[in-house]
């Protein structure tokens, strides 16, 4: 298997951990240099370039944090499957009119009232480094009845895979 192939598998194995995800936390760096975090929106969705799209307000908060210290980190956290997620990356701001209209749903009218065509609407789009995912059993009766195993025969328990992953 060679080394784009892996990578390739590695993102899609990110993909599918988060597919059913919506919400996520985005922490960045604010003007203190402390750990900002806030839930967003992602859609449970990483695109095939490792990227993952956030709409946003251009003025808000998270994107002048952004626009001085970019590196940021997303993490999706899924307990009823136990699909545990945490990427690090770069966000910038994206006022792509065509990128919008290509990811925007319905549901975002929440936030930006005047639709897709709000003058403050724009994207933050983090572009995936590194990751690290926990794939552990997929519900708490599995992981008990592994533990328990594993305690009568001696056999380490599956507590599942946890990989370490670098992009670009």
């Amino acid at each position: 298997m060679t080394a784009v192939q892996t990578q390739a598998d590695n993102l899609q194995k990110l993909r599918d951990m988060v597919k059913d995800i919506d919400f996520c936390m985005l922490t960045t760096i604010d003007e203190n240099g402390d750990l900002h975090s806030r839930p967003m929106s992602a859609n449970g969705e990483i695109d095939q370039d490792g990227d993952i799209w956030f709409f946003t307000g251009a003025s808000s908060h998270k994107v002048s944090e952004v626009a001085s210290s970019p590196k940021v980190n997303v993490s999706f956290a899924d307990p009823k499957n136990q699909h545990y997620v945490s990427i690090t990356g770069i966000a910038y701001l994206v006022r792509d009119r065509e990128k919008i209209d290509e990811l925007w749903k319905p549901q975002f009218k929440m936030w930006f009232p005047e639709g897709k065509d709000d003058p403050e609407g724009a994207l933050l789009r983090v572009n995936l480094e590194k990751a690290e995912y926990w794939d552990s059993p997929s519900s708490t009766v599995s992981y008990a009845l592994s533990f328990v195993s594993s305690l009568v025969t001696g056999d380490q328990p599956d507590f599942g895979e946890n990989k370490k992953l670098e992009f670009n």
